[in-house]
């Protein structure tokens, strides 16, 4: 059968009330992918029957869905795969028909204001205020709690609109332009916290190739402000959390990405949206670990 008639004879049985006929009609449009979005939208147009076009919103998001775990799947076995391309991601989950090349722009916007200021001569505090500087005063990137439970807070596409974010979306930026600008902030492991350190390699006369990793400071992204490393050993000692070391590693692209959607699958069941949590955690399930 030509596929516009097949298509145009689906389209007919979509307010079919048999079940098992609309499971098989709804498997063979969603074989179509995304091209069969426009379709749709445009029966959605000239239907008046909202249960009907509860229908085809659902079909709209199994398509997008569907699309968004290929996508989600492809970036986790990158061998390298990019921080804030995993933040768009997370984005299109909400935003499917997301404005990419805008973030993108407005990325790189950030980045040479950042990187107009540094120099070589500036000590690691010094490089630190100017991300800061650059991004909570010039920009006014505000910072809310991960106890705020505001689902908007975690979306990087609503965060540079708006300027209002959480550790995660505000974190991921400033880590994002610390790797492409070379500074040395990472995210760190530390219980309940989602916060950086700027992690120095010292070299040794003796063995110069061999450097020791030592962590000058730790950050956190919602503010910017700088704690020392008496500062964390005060908080851990606090929450009863013991064995510095393991808290002192960096951890991978994949893994913040991974808590960015753990807390964000959380806020979803505070407000018992059980679907989107649901969903939020079958693509957590694609991130393949090393």
């Amino acid at each position: 059968m030509d596929s516009n008639k097949e298509i145009t004879a689906l389209l007919r049985l979509i307010d079919d009330p048999d079940d098992e006929v609309y499971d098989t009609v709804a498997s063979k449009l969603l074989n179509y992918g995304k091209d069969i979005i426009p379709n749709l939208e445009q029966l959605w147009e000239v239907t008046e029957d909202e249960s009907l076009q509860e229908r085809i919103e659902l079909l709209i998001h199994r398509v997008h869905f569907h699309d968004l775990q290929e996508d989600f799947l492809e970036w986790s076995r990158a061998k390298e795969p990019e921080l804030l391309r995993g933040a768009i991601l997370v984005a299109r989950f909400q935003f499917p028909d997301l404005n990419v090349p805008a973030i993108l722009t407005q990325f790189d916007q950030i980045r040479r204001n950042i990187w107009l200021e540094l120099n070589n001569y500036l000590t690691p505090l010094e490089q630190v205020n100017v991300f800061n500087s650059i991004m909570y005063n010039y920009y006014k990137l505000n910072g809310h709690e991960l106890t705020e439970r505001e689902p908007k807070y975690f979306f990087i596409n609503q965060v540079l609109e708006s300027k209002q974010g959480n550790a995660y979306t505000i974190g991921v930026l400033y880590l994002a332009l610390a790797e492409m600008l070379d500074i040395p902030i990472f995210a760190v492991d530390v219980p309940r916290q989602f916060i950086f350190a700027y992690i120095d390699t010292l070299h040794s006369f003796v063995a110069p190739s061999k450097g020791i990793q030592q962590i000058q400071f730790y950050i956190d992204p919602i503010s910017g402000m700088v704690y020392t490393q008496k500062d964390v050993d005060t908080y851990l000692r606090k929450i009863n959390a013991y064995g510095r070391e393991e808290y002192s590693a960096p951890m991978n692209t994949k893994r913040v990405i991974f808590k960015m959607m753990e807390e964000l699958s959380l806020c979803y069941r505070y407000r018992r949206e059980e679907q989107k949590a649901d969903e939020i955690q079958q693509l957590m399930r694609l991130i393949v670990e090393e």
